[in-house]
């Protein structure tokens, strides 16, 4: 384990790094921290900040054609949950911020997302199709707790009879079973639940504020139980660390109710690279240089490769294992089934309606 002067408790990257759009000899200085550094003195206590944006629109066009989904919306940029490996980090540079610590205890909260989502999907030219919440960042991280602004968001989407899709690896999720409930009757709803180890211990360093996996499974099972289907993302996955568990993976999320599931190869682009390294090398000392060259080999030599189609998949034999062992996995525990396809029909027969009452 690192050592305690080099640890960050409770986070998942262990340093902020340079942020990518600002000049090299640019820097961001907050006087009252940086008096307290001169002083010796400890200003920064880890703590989470929460700063209200107001952005224009809510609901983004996704121009990348292989990652699922066409619209997407976040109602938070940044992310408390501190996933290590994290795509998501490298957008927090385009509000100034670095992609490391900042990512994760300066949370962007967008409390006008719920009405702006309305103006969006109740627009006259506006075509039904998905909004996948969490694109970037999770929907239900912490500050769903304070906020609430994910509930009224799925307020938004039940009143107006539209599809909404989650991806998200927090039980608070539950909290609003009973809007998921009535979406799922009409099937509006599904819901993509992370589920990347079976190991607590490995969680708790890759992933340091997120549930647990035991209420991640129960998160699974609930709202299996109460018809929300759910697709089990065992992603990413990352050799040496977690592609040893991927069929009792998939044979866990199966037996507790996942009606399908779907994978990713790490990889670590833009930032990333630098954070996991840094980050490998304080919490795994004695298997960084292994991990690390795994990666590599699942991306031609390098910790990212950007090609469409490719770089979620990953090349070469490593990669190809994974492949494989997912193929036997999906044939084993998910043969026969399918993943949710939502309702597009509903919300254009309910604009219809409405238009007709004028």
């Amino acid at each position: 384990m690192a050592h305690p002067k080099t640890n960050i408790k409770g986070r998942g990257a262990q340093r902020n790094v340079h942020n990518r759009f600002l000049a090299e000899e640019h820097e961001v200085l907050d006087d009252f921290l940086n008096y307290c550094e001169l002083e010796g003195e400890e200003a920064d206590k880890n703590k989470t900040r929460y700063i209200e944006v107001f952005p224009k629109t809510i609901v983004n066009k996704v121009t990348s054609p292989d990652v699922g989904m066409m619209y997407s919306m976040n109602p938070y940029q940044g992310c408390e949950h501190g996933c290590i490996y994290c795509y998501a980090r490298n957008s927090h540079e385009y509000w100034g911020y670095s992609a490391g610590l900042d990512f994760e205890r300066r949370i962007l909260v967008k409390k006008d997302a719920p009405k702006l989502l309305e103006q969006k999907i109740k627009h006259k030219n506006w075509k039904a199709y998905p909004i996948v919440m969490s694109g970037n960042t999770d929907c239900y991280q912490p500050a769903e707790k304070k906020f609430e602004i994910t509930r009224k968001c799925l307020e938004i989407f039940h009143k107006y009879r539209h599809p909404v899709g989650i991806i998200t690896k927090n039980a608070l999720i539950q909290r609003d079973l009973d809007i998921l409930k009535e979406l799922a009757k009409d099937r509006l709803i599904a819901v993509n639940v992370s589920v990347t180890s079976l190991s607590e211990e490995t969680r708790r360093v890759l992933e340091p504020r997120t549930a647990t996996i035991k209420r991640r499974l129960q998160t699974i099972q609930k709202l299996s139980e109460n018809g929300i289907p759910v697709n089990a993302m065992l992603a990413p996955i990352i050799p040496s660390i977690n592609s040893h568990e991927i069929l009792p993976l998939a044979k866990t999320v199966a037996d507790h109710g996942a009606s399908s599931m779907a994978f990713t190869v790490v990889r670590l682009n833009g930032a990333i690279g630098k954070i996991f390294t840094d980050w490998i090398r304080k919490k795994m000392p004695d298997r960084a240089d292994k991990v690390l060259h795994q990666i590599q080999q699942c991306h031609n030599g390098t910790l990212n490769d950007s090609r469409y189609g490719i770089r979620n998949r990953g090349e070469g034999k490593i990669a190809e294992q994974i492949h494989h062992l997912m193929a036997l996995a999906k044939k084993k525990y998910f043969s026969g089934k399918e993943r949710a396809q939502l309702n597009v029909d509903l919300h254009d027969q309910y604009k219809e309606g409405q238009l007709r009452l004028f």
